[in-house]
Protein backbone atom coordinates (compact mmCIF):
# COMPACT_ATOMS: atom_id res chain seq x y z
CA UNK A 1 0.00 0.00 0.00
CA UNK A 2 1.41 3.45 -0.57
CA UNK A 3 0.84 5.83 2.72
CA UNK A 4 -0.17 9.59 2.91
CA UNK A 5 2.74 10.23 5.23
CA UNK A 6 6.17 8.54 6.08
CA UNK A 7 7.76 9.77 9.34
CA UNK A 8 11.26 8.92 10.27
CA UNK A 9 12.03 10.00 14.17
CA UNK A 10 10.84 8.99 17.32
CA UNK A 11 11.85 12.32 18.97
CA UNK A 12 9.65 14.99 20.35
CA UNK A 13 9.40 16.45 16.62
CA UNK A 14 8.49 12.78 15.18
CA UNK A 15 6.01 12.12 17.84
CA UNK A 16 4.25 15.45 17.63
CA UNK A 17 3.72 14.80 13.88
CA UNK A 18 2.27 11.78 14.98
CA UNK A 19 -0.31 12.32 16.84
CA UNK A 20 -1.51 15.15 14.87
CA UNK A 21 -1.35 13.32 11.78
CA UNK A 22 -3.35 10.75 13.71
CA UNK A 23 -6.00 13.63 14.66
CA UNK A 24 -6.20 14.40 10.89
CA UNK A 25 -6.78 10.85 9.80
CA UNK A 26 -3.39 10.22 7.44
CA UNK A 27 -2.52 7.03 7.16
CA UNK A 28 0.99 7.16 8.40
CA UNK A 29 4.03 5.15 8.52
CA UNK A 30 6.26 5.79 11.69
CA UNK A 31 9.31 4.82 11.24
CA UNK A 32 12.23 4.59 14.23
CA UNK A 33 14.94 2.91 16.03
CA UNK A 34 13.62 4.24 19.50
CA UNK A 35 11.60 6.58 20.98
CA UNK A 36 12.73 9.71 23.13
CA UNK A 37 15.72 10.95 21.17
CA UNK A 38 18.69 12.33 22.41
CA UNK A 39 17.06 13.55 25.60
CA UNK A 40 17.00 10.09 26.92
CA UNK A 41 20.34 10.51 28.52
CA UNK A 42 19.32 13.69 30.42
CA UNK A 43 18.64 12.97 34.03
CA UNK A 44 16.05 16.14 34.64
CA UNK A 45 15.11 18.48 31.75
CA UNK A 46 13.59 21.28 32.91
CA UNK A 47 12.48 23.15 29.89
CA UNK A 48 9.78 20.51 28.73
CA UNK A 49 6.91 22.72 28.56
CA UNK A 50 4.35 22.10 31.16
CA UNK A 51 6.80 19.99 33.23
CA UNK A 52 8.48 21.28 36.02
CA UNK A 53 11.37 18.51 35.97
CA UNK A 54 11.17 14.98 33.91
CA UNK A 55 14.10 12.31 33.22
CA UNK A 56 14.68 11.56 29.54
CA UNK A 57 13.77 8.21 30.13
CA UNK A 58 10.30 9.09 31.04
CA UNK A 59 9.59 11.57 28.86
CA UNK A 60 11.00 9.22 25.70
CA UNK A 61 7.99 6.77 27.66
CA UNK A 62 5.55 9.73 27.80
CA UNK A 63 5.78 10.25 24.22
CA UNK A 64 5.43 6.64 23.27
CA UNK A 65 2.79 6.13 25.16
CA UNK A 66 0.87 9.61 23.60
CA UNK A 67 1.33 8.68 19.97
CA UNK A 68 0.05 4.88 20.56
CA UNK A 69 -2.87 5.75 22.47
CA UNK A 70 -3.74 7.97 19.00
CA UNK A 71 -2.55 5.28 16.55
CA UNK A 72 -5.63 3.59 16.12
CA UNK A 73 -9.20 5.10 15.27
CA UNK A 74 -12.07 5.32 17.66
CA UNK A 75 -13.42 1.99 15.50
CA UNK A 76 -9.77 0.16 16.01
CA UNK A 77 -8.68 0.59 12.32
CA UNK A 78 -4.74 1.70 12.53
CA UNK A 79 -3.93 5.16 11.85
CA UNK A 80 -0.27 5.34 12.50
CA UNK A 81 1.15 2.12 11.81
CA UNK A 82 4.56 2.10 13.85
CA UNK A 83 7.70 0.61 12.80
CA UNK A 84 10.59 0.35 15.80
CA UNK A 85 13.65 -0.75 15.75
CA UNK A 86 13.65 0.10 12.51
CA UNK A 87 16.58 2.40 10.77
CA UNK A 88 16.16 4.51 7.72
CA UNK A 89 18.58 3.41 5.32
CA UNK A 90 17.22 5.54 2.22
CA UNK A 91 14.91 7.86 1.32
CA UNK A 92 14.00 7.83 -2.61
CA UNK A 93 11.56 8.58 -5.61
CA UNK A 94 9.26 6.24 -6.52
CA UNK A 95 9.01 4.95 -10.08
CA UNK A 96 5.53 6.02 -9.77
CA UNK A 97 6.10 9.65 -8.99
CA UNK A 98 4.91 12.40 -11.30
CA UNK A 99 5.59 16.10 -10.30
CA UNK A 100 2.05 16.72 -9.73
CA UNK A 101 1.75 13.66 -7.17
CA UNK A 102 5.45 12.40 -5.85
CA UNK A 103 5.86 9.51 -4.37
CA UNK A 104 8.65 8.26 -1.91
CA UNK A 105 10.02 4.96 -1.37
CA UNK A 106 11.83 4.06 2.02
CA UNK A 107 13.90 1.61 2.60
CA UNK A 108 14.56 0.69 6.05
CA UNK A 109 16.94 -2.19 7.30
CA UNK A 110 14.01 -4.54 7.33
CA UNK A 111 11.55 -3.47 5.08
CA UNK A 112 10.36 -0.96 2.34
CA UNK A 113 7.21 1.41 2.22
CA UNK A 114 6.22 4.42 -0.16
CA UNK A 115 4.35 7.05 0.58
CA UNK A 116 2.65 10.51 -0.93
CA UNK A 117 4.72 12.27 1.38
CA UNK A 118 7.45 12.15 3.85
CA UNK A 119 8.61 14.02 7.36
CA UNK A 120 12.16 13.90 8.12
CA UNK A 121 12.66 14.14 12.22
CA UNK A 122 15.60 11.76 12.60
CA UNK A 123 17.28 14.46 15.04
CA UNK A 124 21.21 14.05 15.51
CA UNK A 125 23.63 11.72 17.22
CA UNK A 126 26.44 12.31 19.05
CA UNK A 127 29.64 13.82 17.46
CA UNK A 128 32.85 11.24 18.37
CA UNK A 129 36.27 12.56 19.68
CA UNK A 130 38.54 12.39 16.99
CA UNK A 131 41.82 12.29 18.62
CA UNK A 132 44.53 9.20 18.97
CA UNK A 133 43.37 6.56 21.33
CA UNK A 134 39.51 7.81 21.27
CA UNK A 135 38.38 4.81 19.09
CA UNK A 136 40.61 2.35 20.79
CA UNK A 137 39.44 3.24 24.59
CA UNK A 138 35.80 3.96 23.75
CA UNK A 139 33.79 1.72 26.55
CA UNK A 140 36.41 1.83 28.65
CA UNK A 141 36.96 4.88 29.86
CA UNK A 142 35.96 7.00 27.10
CA UNK A 143 32.20 7.74 26.87
CA UNK A 144 29.55 9.81 25.61
CA UNK A 145 26.79 9.25 27.86
CA UNK A 146 27.01 10.27 31.25
CA UNK A 147 23.63 9.29 32.44
CA UNK A 148 24.67 5.41 31.11
CA UNK A 149 28.49 5.48 32.24
CA UNK A 150 28.74 8.34 34.91
CA UNK A 151 28.22 5.87 38.09
CA UNK A 152 30.63 3.48 37.07
CA UNK A 153 33.39 6.35 38.03
CA UNK A 154 32.36 6.64 41.25
CA UNK A 155 35.07 8.01 43.70
CA UNK A 156 37.27 8.42 40.60
CA UNK A 157 39.19 11.51 38.84
CA UNK A 158 37.12 12.21 35.51
CA UNK A 159 37.47 14.80 32.98
CA UNK A 160 34.13 16.08 30.30
CA UNK A 161 35.37 17.18 26.93
CA UNK A 162 32.92 20.01 25.97
CA UNK A 163 31.58 23.22 27.04
CA UNK A 164 27.93 23.59 26.06
CA UNK A 165 25.06 22.48 28.12
CA UNK A 166 25.28 18.80 27.80
CA UNK A 167 29.00 19.26 29.14
CA UNK A 168 27.76 20.77 32.17
CA UNK A 169 25.07 18.94 32.83
CA UNK A 170 27.51 15.63 32.99
CA UNK A 171 29.48 17.40 34.86
CA UNK A 172 26.81 18.09 37.33
CA UNK A 173 25.70 14.86 37.55
CA UNK A 174 29.32 13.37 37.75
CA UNK A 175 30.13 16.00 40.44
CA UNK A 176 27.45 13.66 42.98
CA UNK A 177 29.64 10.74 42.90
CA UNK A 178 33.26 11.48 41.65
CA UNK A 179 36.05 12.58 43.39
CA UNK A 180 37.04 15.58 40.91
CA UNK A 181 35.65 16.75 37.81
CA UNK A 182 37.67 18.47 35.17
CA UNK A 183 35.92 20.29 32.36
CA UNK A 184 37.77 21.48 29.43
CA UNK A 185 36.55 23.79 27.44
CA UNK A 186 38.02 24.39 23.78
CA UNK A 187 37.96 28.46 23.68
CA UNK A 188 37.18 31.68 26.48
CA UNK A 189 33.85 31.26 26.22
CA UNK A 190 31.48 28.79 28.09
CA UNK A 191 28.32 28.32 26.20
CA UNK A 192 25.77 26.40 28.57
CA UNK A 193 23.47 28.28 30.33
CA UNK A 194 24.32 30.75 32.95
CA UNK A 195 22.76 28.82 36.17
CA UNK A 196 24.57 25.66 35.06
CA UNK A 197 27.93 27.36 34.63
CA UNK A 198 27.55 28.61 38.40
CA UNK A 199 26.33 25.58 39.88
CA UNK A 200 28.97 23.85 38.47
CA UNK A 201 31.80 26.03 39.27
CA UNK A 202 30.96 26.58 42.80
CA UNK A 203 31.62 22.98 43.67
CA UNK A 204 34.78 22.28 45.18
CA UNK A 205 35.39 19.06 43.36
CA UNK A 206 34.94 20.80 39.55
CA UNK A 207 37.83 22.53 37.69
CA UNK A 208 37.30 24.59 34.51
CA UNK A 209 40.11 24.49 31.75
CA UNK A 210 39.94 27.19 29.24
CA UNK A 211 41.24 27.11 25.72
CA UNK A 212 41.96 23.68 26.09
CA UNK A 213 41.92 20.81 23.30
CA UNK A 214 42.00 17.63 23.54
CA UNK A 215 45.42 15.76 21.53
CA UNK A 216 45.57 12.01 22.94
CA UNK A 217 43.73 9.64 25.01
CA UNK A 218 46.41 7.53 26.45
CA UNK A 219 45.70 4.45 28.58
CA UNK A 220 46.72 0.36 28.91
CA UNK A 221 43.77 -1.69 29.49
CA UNK A 222 41.49 1.15 30.45
CA UNK A 223 41.88 5.33 30.27
CA UNK A 224 44.90 6.59 32.20
CA UNK A 225 45.25 10.50 31.10
CA UNK A 226 44.11 12.77 28.56
CA UNK A 227 46.24 14.79 27.06
CA UNK A 228 45.05 18.27 25.81
CA UNK A 229 46.44 21.88 24.31
CA UNK A 230 46.37 25.31 25.54
CA UNK A 231 45.43 27.02 22.56
CA UNK A 232 47.08 29.92 23.88
CA UNK A 233 50.43 28.82 24.76
CA UNK A 234 50.73 25.92 22.48
CA UNK A 235 51.95 24.20 25.29
CA UNK A 236 50.41 20.37 25.86
CA UNK A 237 49.42 19.47 29.16
CA UNK A 238 48.40 15.86 30.49
CA UNK A 239 45.96 15.00 33.24
CA UNK A 240 45.71 11.53 35.16
CA UNK A 241 42.05 10.46 34.98
CA UNK A 242 40.26 7.17 34.39
CA UNK A 243 37.50 8.65 33.11
CA UNK A 244 36.76 10.51 30.08
CA UNK A 245 32.73 11.83 28.99
CA UNK A 246 32.54 13.72 25.63
CA UNK A 247 30.20 16.25 24.70
CA UNK A 248 31.41 17.88 22.30
CA UNK A 249 27.85 18.65 20.20
CA UNK A 250 25.82 16.29 17.14
CA UNK A 251 25.74 15.18 13.39
CA UNK A 252 22.55 15.53 12.42
CA UNK A 253 21.25 12.07 10.81
CA UNK A 254 20.76 12.61 7.59
CA UNK A 255 22.77 10.14 5.57
CA UNK A 256 19.66 8.59 3.89
CA UNK A 257 18.70 11.85 2.08
CA UNK A 258 21.93 13.62 1.12
CA UNK A 259 21.88 12.87 -2.99
CA UNK A 260 17.99 13.81 -2.91
CA UNK A 261 17.26 16.76 -0.70
CA UNK A 262 19.63 20.12 -0.14
CA UNK A 263 21.52 19.89 2.64
CA UNK A 264 23.92 23.08 4.13
CA UNK A 265 27.76 22.60 5.12
CA UNK A 266 26.69 20.94 8.61
CA UNK A 267 24.90 18.61 6.89
CA UNK A 268 21.33 19.67 8.43
CA UNK A 269 18.47 19.61 5.65
CA UNK A 270 17.84 23.58 4.58
CA UNK A 271 13.90 24.10 5.48
CA UNK A 272 11.64 27.27 5.06
CA UNK A 273 10.73 28.33 8.35
CA UNK A 274 7.28 29.18 7.42
CA UNK A 275 6.26 25.32 6.81
CA UNK A 276 9.61 22.88 6.82
CA UNK A 277 9.36 22.55 2.91
CA UNK A 278 12.64 21.30 1.98
CA UNK A 279 14.10 21.37 -1.17
CA UNK A 280 12.16 18.70 -2.78
CA UNK A 281 8.71 18.77 -3.24
CA UNK A 282 6.67 16.11 -0.74
CA UNK A 283 9.30 16.19 1.59
CA UNK A 284 9.21 18.28 4.60
CA UNK A 285 11.67 18.27 7.62
CA UNK A 286 11.64 19.38 11.32
CA UNK A 287 14.00 18.97 14.80
CA UNK A 288 17.71 19.23 14.83
CA UNK A 289 18.23 17.47 11.55
CA UNK A 290 16.97 21.09 10.15
CA UNK A 291 19.09 24.09 9.55
CA UNK A 292 16.96 26.02 12.28
CA UNK A 293 18.71 28.48 14.25
CA UNK A 294 17.82 26.81 17.54
CA UNK A 295 17.70 23.31 18.60
CA UNK A 296 15.57 22.21 21.44
CA UNK A 297 12.53 19.63 22.41
CA UNK A 298 9.95 22.26 22.58
CA UNK A 299 11.18 23.82 18.91
CA UNK A 300 11.01 20.19 17.50
CA UNK A 301 7.84 19.82 18.51
CA UNK A 302 6.39 22.81 17.22
CA UNK A 303 8.09 22.78 13.60
CA UNK A 304 6.49 19.44 13.23
CA UNK A 305 3.17 20.78 13.76
CA UNK A 306 3.94 23.25 11.76
CA UNK A 307 4.82 21.07 9.08
CA UNK A 308 2.25 18.82 9.65
CA UNK A 309 -0.67 21.12 8.96
CA UNK A 310 1.39 22.22 6.09
CA UNK A 311 1.10 18.31 4.97
CA UNK A 312 -2.37 17.82 5.40
CA UNK A 313 -3.15 21.29 3.16
CA UNK A 314 -0.61 19.74 0.71
CA UNK A 315 -2.29 16.29 0.39
CA UNK A 316 -5.28 17.42 0.09
CA UNK A 317 -5.17 19.64 -2.54
CA UNK A 318 -3.49 16.73 -4.75
CA UNK A 319 -6.97 14.75 -4.48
Amino acid sequence: MTYDLAIIGGGPAGVAAGVYASRKRLRTIFITGDFGGQSTVSEGIENWVGTVKIPGLTLAKNLEVHLRAYANSADGQPIVDIKTGELCQLVSKSSASTAEKPIFTIQTNKGSYEARAVLLAAGSHRRKLAVPGADIFEHKGLTYCASCDGPLFADQDVVVVGGGNAGFESAAQLLAYCKSVTLLNRSENLRADPSTIAAVTAHPKAKIILNAVPKEVKGSKFVTSLVYTDTKTNQDSEIGVTGIFVEIGSVPTTEFVKDLVQLNSYGNVVTDPRNQRTSIPGIWAAGDCTDGLYHQNNIAAGDAVKALEDIYISLANQK
